[in-house]
């Protein structure tokens, strides 16, 4: 089974979602056009990540969510990235969201693992549950940027019989081969699609200065070859028509899910 997927690598502008929108609307016609089924955005790609304005920003948030959904259903497309979002306590969160081709959320993903190094958990309430889809494509996993370093929430998915993951992301340049080995490493271990997707650009992070993005975005089969993959910097829409059955291939040919032993693991 074939599908076609656009990733956005983007610049964001801090606490302009009418910027974004619009810019970010540009980018799902040309995905469109090129007859893709899935548009992936980065991290926190209508807002940025200025904590002070995110929380003014934040209440009146739904209403830029339900113009992204009234975009897929307009191009007639899936989208997918990570979005400022209220939670059902109404505290800030970061959230994945995916809406399909009718403009319907299918699905919250509120980052669990949230990024002390730039203070995410004073800013945001951590999420409490992973995030399976059925897609028209088979079963999708979200995640959200730093929960790439934790195998442990990628295996979980693999073992749900998700072949697909989408991972919205703001990586900073100066740890880009981080991005672009655990990018790698969560496909290859868990014999699994990753669709990795990097802000570009750079913010300003106040007290703990000026943050660089890496750019990478990134499409990475089972066996870990990018199908395809942007430069280290700059603006970008890629587009890549990719087989699923690689999954099932792969796992067959190599048979790490079976040959697990979890009565030697000591995980907690």
């Amino acid at each position: 089974m074939n599908m076609t997927v656009s990733i956005v690598q983007m610049a964001v502008a801090t606490a302009d979602p009418e910027t974004n929108l619009k810019k970010g609307e540009s980018w799902i016609a040309e995905a469109a056009r090129r007859g893709s089924e899935l548009v992936c955005f980065p991290e926190l790609w209508t807002t940025g990540f200025n904590w002070t304005e995110n929380e003014r920003l934040a209440p009146a948030h739904e209403r830029v969510i339900a113009r992204i959904g009234a975009l897929a259903a307009r191009y007639g497309l899936w989208i997918n990235g990570s979005l400022l979002a209220l939670n059902e306590r109404g505290q800030v969160s970061n959230a994945s969201v995916l809406f399909d081709d009718a403009g319907r959320i299918v699905g919250t993903y509120r980052k669990t693992h949230l990024f002390t190094l730039i203070h995410e958990e004073a800013h945001m309430a951590p999420g409490d549950a992973l995030c399976t889809v059925e897609t028209p494509w088979g079963k999708t996993g979200l995640a959200i940027c730093y929960d790439i370093r934790f195998p442990e929430l990628f295996r979980t998915y693999a073992l749900k019989g998700v072949r697909f993951i989408l991972t919205p992301a703001a990586f900073p340049a100066p740890r880009r081969q981080h991005w672009k080995t655990l990018l790698r490493a969560r496909a290859i271990e868990n014999q699994m699609f990753m669709i990795g997707v990097n802000q570009s650009g750079r913010e300003d992070f106040g007290p703990d200065g000026v943050v660089a993005y890496g750019g990478a975005s990134a499409i990475i089969d089972p066996w870990g070859e990018a199908v395809i993959e942007a430069g280290d910097a700059g603006e970008a829409l890629l587009t890549a028509t990719i087989d699923l059955d690689r999954v099932k291939e792969v796992r067959n040919r190599m048979r790490v899910l079976d040959d697990r032993r979890p009565d030697l693991y000591e995980l907690g």
